[in-house]
């Protein structure tokens, strides 16, 4: 069986360019590693940017869900059970923190999601909302409409935090620059896995 990573945070808080770095990092060390992201499916995508704003939280959380199985089955499970590692672009804690912050019961959430593997190891990279919307330029934002409210976003990363808090992942701090956050996310991952790596 292979090994789980996830990615989490804020748009802008470096994300898919951790995950990407930490992918090609593990392939030099002859470790089978495969970078995937969420939301996944381009109709799901598509489907959440035109009508995300009146479908409301609990609709969001079915969308997101539906698209997150498609995900397991297709491409997560698949490359764990192949022996791969896998390090995902965001996962089931980006629909607690989201969908959580629009007032949408954080446990219900977790029960939709109850068919998600557990990732091995989960890491949390945190930044002000202000800092992310200032990154966004150069960010892959794939759901425009939930990255665009300050004041939502601090709600999201209130619970983001929470789950630090609860144990559920790693913090780190991913306002400096981004060789020293893909640093220290490449020594907790090399520590996981049990290998030598340099960044």
């Amino acid at each position: 069986m292979g090994y789980f990573i996830v990615l989490e945070g804020l748009d802008g808080s470096g994300k898919t360019s951790v995950s990407r770095t930490l992918v090609n990092l593990l392939n030099t060390q002859d470790v089978k590693a495969l970078y995937t992201y969420e939301p996944f499916n381009r109709d799901f995508i598509e489907l959440m940017n035109t009508y995300g704003r009146r479908l409301g939280g609990v609709m969001e959380a079915f969308l997101m869900a539906a698209d997150r199985f498609n995900h397991v089955i297709t491409v997560i499970e698949p490359a764990l059970r192949a022996g791969m590692v896998v390090v995902s672009d965001r996962y089931y804690y980006s629909s607690i923190a989201y969908q959580g912050a629009k007032d949408v019961d954080v446990s219900w959430v977790k029960t939709l999601n109850s068919f998600a593997p557990e990732p091995d190891v989960a890491i949390y990279l945190d930044v002000e909302p202000e800092l992310g919307l200032a990154r966004k330029k150069t960010s892959s934002t794939k759901i425009r409409y939930m990255e665009e409210d300050v004041d939502f976003l601090r709600k999201v990363r209130l619970i983001y935090r929470g789950l630090v808090m609860g144990g559920s992942l790693i913090e780190v701090d991913a306002s400096r620059p981004l060789e020293e956050v893909v640093s220290e996310c490449s020594r907790i991952v090399c520590k996981r896995l049990n290998i030598l790596c340099q960044p």
